[in-house]
């Protein structure tokens, strides 16, 4: 069972956040040099490199760079337009990487991103991750459960599943977890469906979700995924509504 968008790898897993062709400074060998690799930026922070794009998944990276810490930023000192330089926190080695033009501000500004990962602390996480272990009938006082039909895009086919709905959390039991905080969930036609339920992540690097009910009358489920998600808010934003909602009366 794999639990939202990021919080584990699965269906739901964002694209990388940046990837492609750069030439990375050799240190190695007698000669010192530019040489074309294939890398991949990942949402983890961590920054991996090919010898060619067709190995990106099926054969393991020439090196990982963690760049949570890492200084990053434009460098001159080679002589050569374009290249940027990346100091892990850990290690003494020093990367540069040279790309063109129109690449040189998309790479900087997602390896800058990825120096500074922000880190949403909720409190229901470690909950979530437990109810994601137990079989079905194992969680208690679920928001909603029954049977789904979701659509498989890749098939363009509806499968069914049994599922869990509890606090922000759609469990498909196919090994599926969908992680609905800040999704917008609507009803609206879709192909030979009169009525399915949208589920719009809140960036296109998510996948969107279509959901059928059994009985397309019910409308039980897109009430409970909408009131769940909003159940659970984080704790930046509990924050911010307590400190800009009205002042509550003090009892004696």
């Amino acid at each position: 069972m794999t639990i939202g968008s990021d919080i584990a790898r699965g269906p739901n897993t964002p694209r990388p956040a940046c990837r492609g062709y750069l030439h990375k400074r050799t240190q190695s060998g007698l000669i010192k040099g530019w040489r074309k690799r294939w890398f991949v930026l990942t949402h983890d922070c961590c920054l991996y490199y090919y010898r060619h794009r067709r190995d990106e998944g099926k054969r393991r990276a020439l090196s990982a760079v963690k760049m949570e810490g890492a200084e990053v930023g434009p460098d001159t000192s080679l002589g050569k337009p374009f290249v940027f330089k990346c100091q892990p926190q850990s290690g003494i080695r020093v990367y540069f990487f040279c790309a063109t033009s129109n690449q040189e501000m998309k790479w900087l500004e997602a390896m800058e991103k990825a120096t500074h990962p922000i880190t949403q602390n909720h409190v229901w996480v470690d909950v979530t991750k437990h109810n994601s272990n137990l079989p079905p009938l194992a969680v208690k006082n679920p928001d909603c459960l029954g049977l789904l039909h979701k659509m498989d895009q890749n098939k363009d086919s509806w499968v069914q599943h049994y599922c869990i709905l509890k606090d922000g959390c759609l469990y498909l039991y196919s090994g599926i977890g969908i992680y609905l905080q800040g999704y917008v969930v609507r009803e609206q036609p879709h192909g030979s469906k009169n009525s399915i339920i949208e589920l719009k992540p809140p960036s296109d690097e998510f996948r969107t979700f279509y959901l059928c009910a059994e009985n397309p009358n019910e409308n039980q489920w897109i009430i409970a995924i909408k009131a769940s998600v909003k159940k659970w808010l984080p704790l930046h934003r509990a924050l911010h509504d307590y400190m800009n909602g009205p002042p509550e009366e003090t009892r004696m």
